[in-house]
């Protein structure tokens, strides 16, 4: 049986990595955490960060040096979720918000790697999280 267990993110600095992530996400950064390996838990999945020295910061969207992964958070209000993650650091780069109000907008994390806040039309947001139209 494969099990997906980690999500890594290379980066020069694990600690303020998490804690921007722990900030957009809500949720803590692991008590264990240290300057070498970082991570928050999503239940059976760790989003996890890992110090690189001479780390190479992508250069979305420069081919050059690539995304090399993204990560897609789905938002129910995504002007207050915008509003928060720019204060904690993230750039917008670019908006791909329809005049109903969905669709994603792409920013970069402090350190160049680029993730997307969404808002899709007919996801319904309940105490488990994102129920999607047309799924079970």
């Amino acid at each position: 049986m494969l099990r997906l267990t980690d999500f890594i993110i290379d980066c020069p600095d694990t600690m303020a990595l998490a804690g921007f992530y722990s900030e957009v996400t809500g949720r803590p950064v692991k008590a264990d955490s240290t300057a070498d390996w970082a991570g928050i838990r999503f239940g059976e999945i760790e989003l996890a960060f890992i110090r690189v020295d001479g780390f190479r910061a992508p250069q979305w969207p420069d081919t050059e040096h690539p995304k090399q992964f993204h990560l897609d958070f789905e938002v129910d209000d995504i002007e207050a979720e915008q509003a928060r993650v720019l204060g904690l650091g993230a750039t917008l780069r670019q908006d791909f918000i329809g005049p109903e109000g969905y669709g994603w907008r792409i920013y970069t994390d402090p350190v160049g790697h680029p993730f997307c806040l969404c808002r899709n039309k007919g996801v319904v947001w309940t105490d488990q999280g994102p129920v999607w139209p047309g799924r079970d």
